[in-house]
């Protein structure tokens, strides 16, 4: 990414608000820019008829519901995405054997490791 290249637009999916504000804060200081957040899958696919994003974060249970429809939404977009989650790949369902997975609790280089192994639609 060059200087004149605009940040790549995050959303936040995530439903801890001291994990959605530590993000906030967080992810300007790794070269990103916040979308947005949302901690429901309603909410979530709302935003992404609205906000225009390069990358997302989803937390795979969003106060007892799972975010699969959100990460299914991402897909179809071209959005690439990571899962956050406690319980690890082995909590997702087959169709996203191959997704990003960052483990909670992570750590600032855990994250931006992570974001950076993805790669914004052209």
């Amino acid at each position: 990414m060059t200087t004149t290249d605009p940040a790549p637009r995050v959303l936040i999916v995530e439903d801890e608000f001291l994990l959605v504000m530590l993000l906030e804060d967080l992810l300007p200081t790794l070269g990103y820019t916040v979308a947005g957040s949302a901690g429901s899958v309603e909410h979530a696919l709302a935003k992404l008829d609205t906000a225009e994003v390069d990358l997302a974060v989803v937390d795979v249970n969003l106060a007892g519901e799972p975010s699969f429809p959100v990460a299914d939404a991402l897909r179809a977009r071209g959005v690439p995405f990571l899962f956050t989650t406690a319980y690890g790949q082995q909590g997702l369902p087959e169709r996203f054997a191959d997704a990003a997975v960052l483990a909670k609790p992570f750590r600032r280089q855990d994250i931006q490791d992570a974001l950076a192994g993805l790669r914004p639609a052209a």
